[in-house]
C-alpha cells in the first residue's frame, strides 16, 4: 500500500472529492433508510411507500453515476502505475469488471427496484428471503461487485490512485455492512 501511496497526491482536490462522494454514498442511504423508517416522512411526502421508493432510488442511482463520475476524474488527474499498463493488465481488469457487472446486474434483477432500494424500510417487503444466484454464493454481491467493477476499473487505467480509491469503497461497504446488520 506504501508503494502505491507514492504514485498518489492524496491533496489533489479531484481525489478528495472522490473520497467524500465514496464515503457519502452509504452514510447517505442508510441514514434516509433509518429515518423514513422511524419517520415515514418520505411515504407521507409523496403519499406513497412505493412512490417514496422510487424516488429515493433515483437520487441513490444519480449519487452513484456522481461517485463513478468522481472516481473517474480523481484518476486521470494522477500518474499511472507503467507495471498495470500491459495487456495481461487489461484482459484481467475486463474479466474483473465482467464479474462485477454479473454479480451487480444479477442482484438487481433477483431483488428488483423496490428490493434493491432499501423498500424493506419504506414497509414493502418481498414475499421471502432471496437465496438464489448471486446469494447463494455471495453475502452481499451487489456491494462486492461494485467494488469489483471499481477494481478492474483502476487496473484499466493503471491508476494508482484507483487502486486506493477502490480500498475506500471497500472499506465504506464494509462498515455500512456493519451498520446495517
Amino acid at each position: 500500500m506504501s508503494l502505491l501511496l507514492d504514485f498518489v497526491d492524496v491533496t489533489d482536490p479531484s481525489f478528495g472529492i472522490a473520497v467524500l462522494c465514496i464515503a457519502f454514498n452509504p452514510l447517505f442511504w442508510n441514514l434516509v433508510a433509518r429515518w423514513e423508517y422511524r419517520t415515514r416522512s418520505l411515504t407521507r411526502l409523496f403519499r406513497s411507500p412505493y412512490l417514496a421508493c422510487y424516488c429515493l432510488g433515483a437520487v441513490i442511482m444519480f449519487l452513484n453515476f456522481l461517485r463513478s463520475h468522481c472516481f473517474t476524474e480523481a484518476m486521470k488527474s494522477q500518474p499511472k502505475l507503467k507495471a498495470l499498463d500491459s495487456l495481461l493488465a487489461h484482459y484481467t481488469s475486463v474479466a474483473l469488471m465482467s464479474i462485477g457487472i454479473v454479480f451487480v446486474t444479477s442482484s438487481f434483477l433477483a431483488l428488483g427496484f423496490i428490493g434493491t432500494f432499501l423498500g424493506d424500510y419504506f414497509g414493502i417487503l418481498m414475499e421471502a428471503k432471496v437465496t438464489s444466484f448471486p446469494f447463494n454464493v455471495l453475502d452481499n454481491p451487489m456491494y462486492w461487485g461494485s467494488t469489483t467493477i471499481y477494481l478492474g476499473w483502476s487496473i484499466m487505467h493503471a491508476s494508482p490512485a484507483g487502486l486506493i480509491l477502490t480500498a475506500v469503497v471497500a472499506l465504506c461497504y464494509t462498515i455500512a455492512l456493519r451498520y446495517e446488520g
